[in-house]
């Protein structure tokens, strides 16, 4: 059973358990809606993060034809907000087109500089192998380069098996099949990230309206003061 706790500095919401506080955060199923997000999370990756990312140094136009190359209807996209509504860990799960390799799916994830450290890439493997299960995917691949510490460290976790040869890294995990408390996990999961995001909504919302009527009430004492000067 979770208790709704407090927010740390990013805005990324904390659950306590029965086990006691752990960082937790809800995470979105992306759609088509959210491209301007997801382009703009890619571009502010730096050149380092673009290489871990896509396995090359990806220049602007190239992480474009890719955001705009995203398939919301064939492949999986989870994504985390803070309370800013910026996207700051996304999470692409890309499907085999292949119809004899339908069992298959390839993770790949990037993390805002600002919210590193925090876990967030776990929590997005976590969610991803989760649907996955429930999509009939058997095995999934990580991309990950050698150098990428985070995601082979991810990877081992969860018990993949990384294969290392001439600097390249292959890791894949096998998923054992969908049951009942996948899908409950699953469906309560996006319940919960909606509920989140329709709360972030309103804070920020709530937030401009603090802003606004701040500056009203400033510009009434400016006035006041200029008439009793």
């Amino acid at each position: 059973m979770f208790e709704a706790g407090g927010k740390d500095p990013l805005g990324l919401t904390t659950m306590k358990n029965q086990g006691g506080w752990w960082r937790s955060s809800a995470i979105r199923q992306l759609h088509a809606r959210h491209l301007p997000r997801i382009t703009k999370h890619l571009l502010a990756l730096s050149p380092e993060d673009r290489y871990l990312r896509f396995g090359y140094a990806a220049h602007d136009e190239q992480i474009l034809k890719y955001a705009k190359g995203l398939n919301f209807e064939q492949d999986s996209v989870f994504g985390i907000f803070n309370w800013r509504l910026r996207l700051i860990a996304m999470a692409h799960v890309a499907y085999s087109v292949d119809k004899h390799l339908d069992a298959c799916a390839e993770f790949g994830v990037s993390v805002d500089k600002s919210a590193r450290g925090r876990g967030l890439g776990g929590l997005l493997f976590e969610r991803a192998v989760t649907h996955a299960r429930n999509e009939g995917v058997a095995l999934m691949f990580i991309h990950a380069l050698s150098e990428n510490t985070a995601m082979l460290k991810i990877a081992k976790k969860a018990g993949a098996s990384i294969e290392q040869e001439a600097g390249e890294t292959q890791a894949y995990l096998r998923l054992p099949p969908a049951t009942f408390d996948t899908r409950m996990s699953e469906m309560l999961e996006e319940q919960w990230a909606q509920t989140e995001y329709r709360l972030k909504v309103q804070a920020k919302e709530f937030m401009a309206l603090l802003a606004n009527l701040q500056e009203i009430r400033k510009g009434v004492q400016d006035g006041r003061h200029r008439s009793g000067s």
